[in-house]
């Protein structure tokens, strides 16, 4: 498949499965999803006066944490479906501090130097260019920004990597098919999940972007990881 096809793909499995997206990660992670993202923005510690990126954040999920720490958040995402159901729940909410950019990660239309810190969550392995994205993320954060992301890995833990492919390959497809009448988006994302690089192989791929003190905390032995980066 060529680069432009994927990401065409992947843009289209998003709009399909975009209203019920939150409700399916409840029901995947046993709700966990959300004590690992809560993890995830007290780690990035954002601050009143800080400009933040959230990419891939259309849902708003991770942005919502971080506006209600003071910070001022742009949320990016390729996929406009995912936009509007962001834009929908911070009206709702009656946040504000929040903008909303239809963007692709691997070419910002941000200039360089724009924001204190930048975030993805569950995101990063469904950009078609990852080094390109992680470059054009480098580009965009300040000098001393950081960069952190929370993405599924690879679980190092034997006995319990056996029974996390076995839900995830038997029991995740038939979920998504049941809840968002999506099976084949449901196996995509399970597919894409043993497709991304383990937690190692990914500090390497954001250390070549530029980042510095790279870091990584596994989460359930591997199975998911929150990485994070400074730019020096």
């Amino acid at each position: 498949m060529r680069p432009d096809e994927k990401t065409r793909a992947v843009g289209d499995i998003f709009a399909r499965v975009a209203g019920r997206y939150d409700l399916m990660n409840d029901l995947m992670s046993g709700g966990m999803h959300r004590l690992w993202k809560d993890d995830f923005v007290r780690k990035l510690k954002p601050q009143p006066h800080e400009h933040v990126l959230d990419l891939a954040g259309g849902t708003g999920d991770i942005a919502f944490r971080i506006a209600a720490r003071g910070a001022q958040v742009t949320v990016a995402d390729i996929n406009p479906e995912m936009l509007k159901v962001g834009m929908a729940r911070a009206e709702k909410r009656g946040l504000a501090g929040l903008s909303f950019v239809e963007a692709n990660a691997e070419a910002m239309p941000f200039a360089d130097q724009s924001f204190d810190a930048a975030t993805i969550s569950f995101g990063i392995r469904n950009v078609t260019d990852i080094p390109k994205a992680l470059k054009d993320i480098h580009r965009v954060l300040k000098w001393g920004g950081r960069f952190f992301c929370l993405e599924f890995s690879t679980c190092e833990w034997p006995g319990f990597a056996k029974i996390y492919d076995a839900y995830s390959l038997k029991l995740v497809p038939r979920i998504g098919a049941a809840v968002a009448q999506d099976e084949e988006a449901y196996r995509y994302l399970v597919e894409s999940i043993r497709r991304f690089p383990d937690m190692q192989g990914f500090a390497r791929m954001i250390e070549a972007a530029g980042f510095r003190q790279v870091r990584v905390q596994p989460i359930l032995g591997g199975a998911v990881a929150i990485h994070s980066g400074w730019k020096y």
